[in-house]
């Protein structure tokens, strides 16, 4: 069975929207490290995500991701707006987010789910637990799911 990404024989599209760099450079680690051929792109700000998203200016010819890994505690626009905006455009809210925070506070986790978030992982806090989120991630979402199609 598997993937469509594994039968169409592309690299699977992740956007990180995080603005803290060791963290980004840990997912950046463990994405490279990872069972499946992936292009990760790093947002460090909501707006820079949504502009991205919206393939405006410089990203005019940016594919959409497969998936959106993001942080909720991002400075300026919050994780959870652009939770918010990908859910409520009709373009974008097909593709799954996972929120990727270092809060375990119940109010953010169902905030989250409450925003249709597709899932809620707490932040790991080395490379060797980040590498275990991150094959999970792809054992789900690029191995079992099948995720819609991208344009």
């Amino acid at each position: 069975m598997g993937n469509l990404l594994i039968r169409e024989g592309r690299p699977a599209e992740i956007m990180l929207v995080e603005d803290n760099r060791g963290d980004a450079l840990l997912a950046a680690r463990a994405f490279r490290q990872a069972e499946i051929d992936n292009n990760l792109t790093v947002a460090e700000t909501g707006e820079k995500a949504m502009a991205m998203l919206r393939r405006e200016g410089e990203y005019a010819s940016l594919g959409l991701p497969d998936i959106i890994l993001l942080d909720l505690n991002l400075p300026m626009m919050s994780g959870k707006d652009v939770l918010a905006v990908i859910k409520n455009d009709d373009a974008l809210r097909h593709i799954p987010v996972i929120i990727l925070s270092s809060s375990s506070a119940l109010p953010d986790i169902s905030g989250s789910y409450d925003l249709h978030a597709n899932a809620y992982i707490v932040k790991p806090l080395n490379l060797e637990n980040f590498s275990d989120v991150v094959h999970s991630i792809e054992q789900f979402f690029f191995m079992l799911a099948v995720l819609p199609a991208t344009e």
